[in-house]
């Protein structure tokens, strides 16, 4: 099945557009492009992936360094960069570790995996207080969908549509892209998706009758479908930055209890700092029955997820959820404690917020000299801009948005285009302010220069 172009465009920019081969010559030496093609020779092709963009050679700090010398402030990094690139507490706990117990057996526990335990289970409020670790964001999604079954004998799982949980056959059947499920046939049984996520059309908008009515439809179909034993969603969706309100997830909680389903929240590209708390769902004054970690766990060094699950879930000994060969790893859990120790110790979460404000008012300011843009939304160091074509119809400018892109791309700042209209901009949690404000000033003059042509 061939996708349409708005589909390809869902999670990130296309690897095969015009606009991304007009930039690469502009901008890319011989030497990147004979590189280029040995990746493109050696590596299974797909969408987000190879073909690939450029050549990386270094990372540190906000930024990376491709192979001609020239550096870009990092605002996607795929959602790995909270502390940075290269930190020196995640740096210098893994040569430690490596030195110590560079392996540890499955069999076996060790003082560090035990250690980042019970840090996480300090940090959890309410009675999130069992974990298991994982080697990736996907694992803990599939150990979680398991336990939902071992602990509730019920096999449906609600979901939403547009939806992001991982990219393996049991992760995409509870997401809902299209550009990871599409043509892959039947996929694992039991999962509905329900509501899709959207940002002014519907469930998500700030009316509270559209928060309403999407909930309404949950309860409608809650009482009609037997044997759902979870609803997983993103309590705030990374991708295009939708930020639901708090009256939405305090009462999906309660629809949650009265139901006797198990509510999973995937916080694994947003928890740990990114929207100013530590967990996404502090926001909301609730907590979920399980909660999934990934991606800057692991310090943007090692890869690394958890599932923090209640007390009484703990129920699966004859069964193995994970039984994953690094799932105690020593080097990732070295890597995730010094990654928690460092945003506690450099106050890392009011940095979040307070740079966050400023984001936010100068993106909105941008947003009132510029009819192209019709929505700024986010919280604390994760923002959406919404292109559109007509504020009033909100139309998708899905060739602007690519073109400011690399507009910003050209002045060194990276950051990825979603739904094909959303410039998603997650910057690193430690950047400076002077850092920030060159960052707003680049997506302002992009901004400005595009609007220009139209």
């Amino acid at each position: 099945m061939k996708l349409n172009d708005e589909v390809l465009r869902t999670e990130g920019d296309v690897n095969f557009s015009e606009n991304r081969q007009l930039w690469q010559k502009n901008h890319l030496s011989e030497d990147s492009f004979q590189y280029l093609e040995k990746d493109n020779e050696y590596f299974i092709h797909q969408s987000l992936s190879t073909p690939c963009l450029n050549v990386i050679e270094k990372s540190y700090g906000i930024y990376i360094e491709d192979i001609d010398g020239r550096k870009y402030m990092d605002f996607h990094g795929n959602s790995v960069h909270q502390i940075g690139y290269g930190n020196e507490y995640v740096i210098k706990a893994v040569k430690e570790q490596l030195d110590i117990l560079p392996f540890s057996p499955r069999r076996y526990t060790n003082k560090i995996s035990i250690e980042l335990a019970e840090k996480l289970v300090h940090l959890a409020p309410g009675r999130l207080s069992k974990v298991l670790f994982a080697p990736g964001g996907t694992s803990a999604v599939s150990m979680a969908l398991k336990l939902v079954r071992k602990a509730t004998g019920k096999y449906k799982t609600i979901s939403m549509w547009d939806s992001f949980h991982g990219a393996t056959l049991d992760a995409i059947s509870v997401g809902g892209e299209a550009i990871f499920r599409n043509g892959m046939g039947p996929l694992m049984p039991g999962n509905l998706q329900i509501m899709p996520y959207n940002s002014y059309r519907c469930f998500f908008g700030d009316s509270g009758a559209s928060c309403s009515k999407g909930l309404d439809y949950l309860e409608y179909v809650l009482q009609r479908e037997g044997d759902v034993g979870a609803i997983i969603v993103e309590p705030i969706r990374c991708t295009d930055v939708q930020v639901p309100p708090k009256e939405y997830h305090q009462r999906l909680r309660r629809i949650c209890d009265h139901f006797n389903v198990l509510l999973i929240f995937d916080e694994i590209p947003t928890a740990l700092g990114r929207t100013g708390k530590m967990f996404v769902f502090e926001h909301y004054d609730i907590a979920p029955d399980i909660v999934l970690l990934g991606k800057g766990l692991g310090g943007g060094v090692f890869p690394m997820a958890a599932m923090i699950a209640r007390d009484d879930l703990d129920v699966a000994q004859d069964i193995a959820l994970g039984h994953y060969t690094h799932e105690k790893s020593s080097i990732g859990c070295a890597a995730a404690l010094a990654t928690l120790q460092y945003i506690e110790d450099y106050g890392l979460l009011e940095k979040a917020n307070k740079l966050g404000e400023y984001m936010k008012l100068r993106l909105m300011n941008i947003q009132k000299r510029f009819d192209i843009i019709g929505d700024v939304r986010g919280i604390g160091l994760l923002y959406g801009v919404e292109l559109v074509l007509d504020r009033h119809s909100k139309e998708k400018a899905i060739l602007e948005a690519e073109k400011v892109m690399y507009k910003c791309m050209e002045k060194g700042l990276s950051f990825k285009v979603s739904q094909g209209n959303v410039l998603t901009l997650a910057p690193p949690l430690i950047i400076t302010d002077q850092e920030l404000e060159n960052a707003m000033d680049i997506v302002e003059q992009s901004i400005q220069e595009i609007a220009a042509e139209r």
